[in-house]
């Protein structure tokens, strides 16, 4: 350590409460004493406060030096971590690092995620934490994903500065007690303990048993003199003025214009890492970037505010990282001069002096906090010296959880702000809000956690359950919605399980073919990515199983599975796709299903896609991946031929124990997923996990076939021509059904039928074979009749009894009623 040239903004504190800073050897240009000034804080547990110069909190700063530090921090950690980075996640510390965590982030490619100060319930929420020595003390950690501090990689603490190692520690120690890992990283921009703290550090990860380390990107030791507190408060009670907050008003007060925009925002992408923030939210942020910022530029352009002009972009609070990114791109991108800064809760005293760092402060009402309804906040240094006008336009960020009428108030932060620049931007952006976590078994459904996530609502505790025939006339009179309630699940005779087993042992070879077929034909029209299969709920999820197993047994990766429901006429469950879009790339998504019959199922997916990618700002495809599509109505198949799934057999038995699903808005309340049942009680009938390790057995075998036909589909032309649909209206003509929703077309869609519709007849092909075995044992036990069609394109097809009333005839002459 040697004594150091103090920067030009921290000698009027240094000088007047006697601080002596020394500074370690400079590391790659950064010298200690450049990165910092001094300031009072209006706080009695700590008489100063370090200002960065590089970290746009109190002081305005260039976006780019902001960005360069924080990425220059991420490196240093690199290189002592070397390729242990890889599962690394970062963790900052609200306020002031928030942005600082980001970058260190984005320079490791790894998954952010901050502490913060507004209480937002999630089911995933680690606890609090003190920081002792600041003006808000508590900090919160509350990850949306619980997994994301569950791993064992290393965990990288940020920090602006790192003053004695007393909050890391008891982070340190909390986090370790929650879930322990081997290392630790303490990243900050100075390191300013004493000896004494770096033997109390190193003395508590040797009681750990973990490695914990320190970067930064300089050292030094900061003296004081005794008596410092004491000193500290006389000279702000000196200087406070009567008020004991000083309002900083501008030289010449003018009524800039205000300009209100809602931010063009990406849709699946937080506005930061209050519940966390993945490499792949940060990629799809940089995409959007030039989006989001365009109509602030139109704004400025306008307005007369171009190339050269001072243009400050001011964050809020805990929302640095966009506005920083903002800051960055309206420089880039117009040429303006950019400076970027953050609205703070820390109360520091102005001196509008040229040796003190803080100059002159906007003081508002807090306007994001109901509770906190006497609460000030504060933005430092946007004024010049001698409060005169110092930015031709300030672009203020907030999230719309901000956006109150309080802030737009008399008196509140926009009024002040256009007092002291003539053209006020508000960009809202829309804040993050956790959305409800997946279900899985054995809490929900039998399958392994593993296997599935189930983006539902558990629905078991309600009876939803309703007479088949009662269902049904509610549905064709349009009194209710086939989604608003459940059929009785059907408990199978002893005659029809022997059917179902006879099914599984002749089926499953071609099962297991057709899983591996497609399988291959998505790698393959993926180049090779690995999908997020996203099966829809319920006769494609065993599907979405088995396609996983083929994955982990021949590629060696694990696919992303979750569960979601779709209903006809209503659309894809957009919670779910909010969720999915949250977590992973929706580029990425395939949508998995049993097989397709008429195509009804493909063209809801298709539309519903296009009015949720409108609603969330993504790009979900709409391709449906199936095993068989003899309707076919989809690119993605192992199979066109009609041939009997066994899950089509059984109902909630072979599927994991959950019902159909249910949307049901009694139950289903705003920002809810789409519910469904589980069925604990039969878990003595459960032969979910027997169906998916009857087919896996025969992976090894139908590999090689599974292999060539994906190569040999994949350079055919596999464009849907919807025959099956043209051959529904055909028979929905030929019988003088009013609806082609009354006609099942395919093995799988006749079995549900005789499952939980009112059936009418059932129509099989003269050449259909043992495929039909348990079509005609269900048909025997409801008393159907079962007529042989020539020429019928699908081996079978259920048609649902239609209502009665006087007119209308079928082709036997019986009255029936379209619907």
């Amino acid at each position: 350590m040697s004594s150091a040239a103090l920067s030009p903004i921290a000698r009027w504190v240094a000088d007047r409460l006697d601080i002596t800073v020394t500074e370690a050897e400079p590391v790659d240009g950064h010298r200690f004493t450049d990165l910092f000034g001094f300031a009072l804080r209006r706080n009695p547990k700590r008489a100063h406060l370090l200002v960065s110069t590089v970290l746009g909190k109190h002081l305005p700063a260039a976006p780019e030096a902001v960005l360069g530090s924080g990425h220059t921090l991420g490196e240093r950690v690199r290189d002592l971590l070397g390729e242990a980075t890889s599962g690394a996640v970062v963790l900052g510390f609200a306020e002031t690092a928030t942005s600082l965590g980001h970058c260190v982030a984005d320079s490791l490619d790894a998954t952010y995620l901050h502490t913060t100060r507004r209480d937002v319930p999630v089911p995933s929420s680690v606890g609090a934490f003190e920081e002792g020595h600041s003006h808000a003390t508590t900090h919160l950690v509350l990850p949306e994903d619980p997994s994301l501090l569950h791993g064992t990689g290393p965990l990288v603490l940020v920090d602006d500065e790192l003053s004695t190692g007393s909050t890391a520690i008891n982070f340190i120690t909390q986090l370790h007690a929650y879930r322990p890992r081997e290392t630790y990283v303490i990243a900050s921009l100075v390191d300013v303990r004493t000896a004494a703290d770096r033997a109390r550090l190193a003395s508590f990860a040797a009681s750990l048993g973990a490695r914990v380390e320190v970067v930064a990107l300089a050292a030094g030791e900061v003296e004081v003199a005794d008596g410092v507190l004491e000193r500290g408060q006389e000279l702000v009670a000196e200087h406070a003025g009567a008020a004991g907050i000083p309002i900083t008003t501008p030289a010449v007060p003018a009524e800039g214009r205000v300009v209100r925009i809602t931010a063009p925002w990406p849709g699946g992408v937080p506005d930061g890492g209050r519940h966390g923030f993945t490499p792949q939210h940060r990629a799809r942020l940089d995409a959007a970037l030039g989006d989001v910022v365009a109509p602030v530029v139109s704004a400025l352009t306008e307005a007369g505010v171009g190339a050269g002009a001072p243009v400050h972009v001011l964050g809020h609070e805990e929302l640095m990282y966009v506005p920083l990114r903002v800051a960055d791109t309206l420089a880039v991108t117009t040429g303006v001069h950019a400076t970027f800064s953050s609205t703070t809760r820390s109360p520091v005293l102005p001196v509008d002096d040229d040796g003190y760092a803080i100059r002159n402060a906007l003081v508002f009402p807090s306007h994001d906090d109901p509770s906190d309804g006497a609460g000030v906040r504060f933005a430092y240094n946007l004024l010049g010296a001698g409060a005169s006008q110092r930015f031709d336009a300030v672009v203020l960020v907030v999230d719309d959880v901000a956006d109150t009428d309080a802030l737009h108030a008399e008196g509140g932060l926009v009024a002040q702000l256009r007092q002291v620049t003539p053209v006020v931007v508000v960009l809202t952006v829309p804040s993050w809000r956790p959305g409800p976590e997946p279900l899985r078994g054995p809490t929900f459904g039998s399958y392994a956690p593993d296997d599935v996530a189930w983006l539902l609502t558990d629905l078991s505790h309600a009876a939803l359950e309703a007479p088949t025939e009662e269902r049904e006339e509610a549905v064709q009179r349009g009194g209710a919605h086939y989604s608003e309630s459940l059929p009785v699940e059907y408990q199978p005779s002893a005659q029809y399980r022997e059917a179902y087993a006879k099914a599984l042992d002749l089926g499953a070879a071609r099962v297991a073919a057709a899983v591996g077929t497609l399988a291959e034909l998505v790698l393959r029209e993926r180049a090779g990515r690995v999908p997020v299969l996203v099966s829809l709920a319920r006769a494609g999820t065993p599907v979405g199983i088995l396609l996983r197993r083929w994955y982990g047994r021949f590629h060696d990766v694990a696919p992303a599975h979750h569960a979601v429901s779709i209903v006809r006429g209503r659309g894809i469950d957009v919670e779910a796709l909010r969720w999915i879009a949250h977590h992973h790339d929706p580029a990425d998504v395939v949508f998995v299903d049993g097989w397709t019959g008429k195509g009804a199922i493909a063209r809801e997916l298709t539309a519903a896609l296009e009015v949720a990618n409108a609603e969330l700002g993504t790009a979900f495809g709409a391709d449906l991946a199936v095993l068989a599509d003899p309707g076919h109505c989809t690119r993605l198949f192992g199979t066109r031929d009609d041939f009997l799934i066994p899950s089509a057999c059984l109902n909630s038995t072979v599927s994991g124990l959950v019902s159909r699903t249910v949307l049901n808005r009694d139950l289903i309340g705003p920002g809810q997923f789409h519910g469904a049942k589980f069925y604990a009680d039969l878990a003595a009938q459960d032969v979910s996990e027997e169906f998916l390790t009857t087919v896996e057995s025969w992976f090894d075998d139908v590999r090689d076939q599974a292999v060539a036909q994906a190569a040999a589909l994949h350079a055919t032309d596999r464009t849907p021509t919807w025959a099956g649909w043209a051959a529904v209206e055909e028979i929905a003509q030929e019988w003088s059904i009013g609806s082609v929703n009354l006609v099942k077309p395919g093995v799988g869609e006749t079995t549900r039928v005789l499952l939980r519709r009112v059936p009418w007849k059932v129509l099989v092909s003269p050449t259909a074979g043992d495929d039909l075995a348990h079509v005609r044992a269900l048909a025997a036990e409801r008393g159907v009749e079962v007529l042989p069609v020539e020429g019928l394109p699908y081996a079978c097809v259920g048609l649902i009894h239609p209502l009665h009333t006087p007119g209308a005839t079928g082709a036997d002459g019986r009255a029936v009623q379209p619907s």
